[in-house]
């Protein structure tokens, strides 16, 4: 008669305690990432009133009679892998994995891991958790000293991400070291046979990031209609405003033999149209604008050194090339152009930029962008897996620590094993509530039947104390 009282209550702690487990996964339907649990029941100890026996000659075996105790609690499984749903925020800094990776974080102490990607950059500039300010870890990048690019080192181990700090918040200016010619030369335009010639400007960084605009003029050789001479006639600066005699005494193109002078040819061949190699220049056509750095004023724009730079005599230079530049009827109109940079758009120059956005990649690299259009490689998230996930120990706040049953922590780029991240968007919850609800009504069911287990043990035990009167 006692032993089935104590069935019925192990029976309702049982289904208390997987009431419990319902109840925290039902109040966390909301909780970024959190993953559901679910628990299982096993049955409870056995008291054996006979033992099992053998068959003999003359008879068979007897089962063992055994008398069950209970139930209780199995296991708790956490449905780690299960892909939560995705909500979208628009704030770049929450960034959501895809796959079974976790963010690595630290608290100080130790590195903690989560599914939690509700970052913020804190005040002194680094990538932590919204919750509570736990550094996000991961590689910083660094400038490779033999190609001048930036790239992850993960040499150094896991890091903290400084994001905005002073460094990064400002992109450094660079001279424009190449401009391009491009267009044709008509014979008969007016402006190329007049007295003060075609004028051409080009714009142009120096080292600081202040603009210039260079003004060329263009005319004929008379006597040569395949011939001209371009002209560097004024610098003005970014006010509008020329830079002066005394510096322009300092600015001269260099021909292929060394001399400096304020005039160079364009010679064409009259059969083909295009550009030749006469006058001394090299094959492509590229000639150099040196600014002589003897000449105080314009140290600003000696951002690449002459082949002279050991001699007393240095400059800067900036690479002009005609090679493009043809000579053929348009109808008496020039279109003859500079524009900065080379032909791949590369080297044009820039001028300081801010910082006006940050880019996290599918990879977890985290871009800056800065309004001179340029791009910096800041730093990249780290991911961590796990052999066994399930055996991650919960510690709160969206976290997991590593345990004997999970293993260590395999630290590596989240494509490794086909995982990604974007940005902009949380996950959320796995609870289902549909099943969550299903399953409260057949745990409300269970207890209530393990309540009945008592209340008819009880009444019995009253009928037996009742038999004397």
């Amino acid at each position: 008669m006692m032993r089935s009282l104590y069935s019925g209550v192990a029976g309702l702690r049982t289904h208390q305690t997987k009431m419990d487990v319902l109840g925290n996964n039902i109040a966390n339907v909301n909780t970024t990432s959190f993953k559901s649990q679910s628990i299982s029941f096993s049955d409870l100890m056995y008291q054996t009133t006979q033992a099992a026996s053998g068959a003999t000659e003359t008879k068979g075996g007897v089962n063992a009679r055994q008398i069950g105790l209970g139930a209780k609690s199995g296991a708790i499984a956490t449905a780690i892998e299960s892909q939560g749903a995705t909500q979208t925020t628009n704030n770049p800094f929450d960034i959501m994995i895809t796959g079974k990776a976790f963010f690595v974080v630290n608290n100080g102490n130790q590195n903690l891991y989560t599914r939690d990607g509700s970052f913020y950059v804190d005040g002194a500039g680094n990538l932590a958790m919204q919750s509570n300010g736990y550094y996000v870890m991961g590689w910083q990048a660094k400038v490779d000293t033999e190609t001048g690019a930036r790239q992850i080192d993960k040499n150094g181990g896991l890091m903290n991400l400084p994001i905005m700090t002073a460094d990064n918040l400002t992109y450094a200016p660079a001279s424009t070291s190449a401009a391009v010619f491009s267009g044709n030369i008509d014979d008969y335009d007016t402006n190329i046979t007049s007295d003060n010639g075609k004028t051409i400007t080009l714009e142009f960084y120096d080292n600081k990031g202040y603009l210039y605009t260079g003004k060329f003029t263009l005319k004929n050789v008379e006597g040569n209609a395949d011939s001209f001479t371009l002209t560097l006639t004024d610098i003005l600066d970014s006010t509008g405003d020329s830079i002066g005699a005394n510096l322009m005494n300092g600015v001269n193109f260099e021909t292929a033999t060394g001399a400096r002078t304020k005039t160079i040819n364009l010679n064409f061949n009259a059969a083909t149209g295009e550009i030749s190699a006469a006058g001394g220049y090299n094959t492509s056509f590229i000639v150099n604008l040196m600014f002589d750095q003897n000449v105080a004023g314009l140290e600003p724009f000696g951002y690449q050194k002459a082949a002279t730079d050991q001699t007393a005599n240095r400059a800067g230079q900036l690479a002009l090339d005609f090679s493009t530049v043809t000579n053929y009827n348009t109808n008496g109109s020039a279109t003859i152009k500079a524009t900065k940079g080379d032909k791949k758009s590369n080297n044009t120059g820039r001028m300081v930029g801010e910082m006006n956005g940050i880019n996290v990649q599918t990879d977890g690299q985290i871009f800056a962008t800065y309004t001179n259009g340029q791009t910096k490689l800041l730093g990249q998230i780290a991911s961590a897996e796990f052999a066994n996930a399930s055996g991650l120990s919960k510690e709160g706040d969206n976290l997991y620590s590593s345990t004997l049953n999970s293993g260590d922590a395999t630290i590596q780029d989240i494509t490794t094993d086909g995982g990604y991240m974007n940005t902009g968007v949380l996950e959320m919850s796995n609870v289902d509530l549909s099943k969550e609800f299903t399953e409260m009504i057949t745990t409300q069911r269970g207890f209530q039947a393990n309540s009945r287990i008592i209340t008819v043990s009880d009444t019995l035990l009253e009928e037996l104390t009742n038999l004397k009167r």
